[in-house]
């Protein structure tokens, strides 16, 4: 057993467009590769919570650089749009890498006509403040850690929700927070205004 390890994704260049770390690394084979006298190819099992089923297509898309217009997710199973927000998480500091937050006093605009659920929220507030295949949270508490700096915004900022009504309708399910019950669309609405955003609904 190898121990604890990042394993790192390779796009067609060799270069890394993301990473996972896993554990529990057991080495099962080693043989010469065909790539090169020097290089051996190594087989292992191991253990990684983030490698979530699903992932394939968005990493697909990622390495061949075809991750490149918004809602590419929206027609995505709800297993499958958790996996794309798992991709868009472990590679989203090679994507950002070297790049800084934009500017307080932003203005963003989110599309809330495919927002259908909770990870489709994420899928395009991640996508309205980063770009395609863009992160910007894969859970409540991500959100917030989001808010604070470093994934590619700072408050204060902006945030024009157009087709808020029908999203509203959508994330209606009710969310305990421990002293108290409330709707996700409300919850999500308090985390960023504490946070200062200030969010306009259309």
């Amino acid at each position: 057993m190898a121990g604890n390890a990042w394993l790192d994704l390779l796009d067609g260049d060799g270069a890394t467009m993301g990473s996972y770390f896993v554990s529990e690394v057991t080495v099962i084979d080693v043989t010469p590769s065909a790539h090169g006298a020097h290089l051996v190819d190594v087989t292992v099992t191991l253990g990684c919570d983030h490698a979530l089923l699903g992932a394939e297509r968005a990493w697909d898309l990622v390495r061949t650089g075809r991750l490149n217009h918004t809602r590419m997710w929206r027609e995505l199973s709800p297993e499958d749009k958790h996996a794309w927000l798992s991709v868009a998480l472990w590679s989203s500091k090679y994507q950002r890498q070297g790049k800084p937050d934009a500017p307080a006093g932003q203005v963003f605009v989110l599309d809330g006509r495919h927002i259908v659920d909770e990870d489709s929220f994420y899928c395009a507030i991640g996508e309205t403040v980063n770009g395609p295949g863009g992160y910007f949270g894969w859970n409540l508490s991500a959100l917030d850690d989001c808010l604070c700096g470093g994934w590619g915004a700072t408050t204060p900022f902006t945030l024009h929700w157009n087709f808020s009504t029908e999203a509203r309708t959508r994330l209606a399910e009710r969310v305990n927070t421990g002293d108290r019950e409330i709707a996700l669309f409300d919850l999500i609405l308090e985390i960023l205004e504490e946070r200062g955003v200030s969010v306009i609904l259309r």
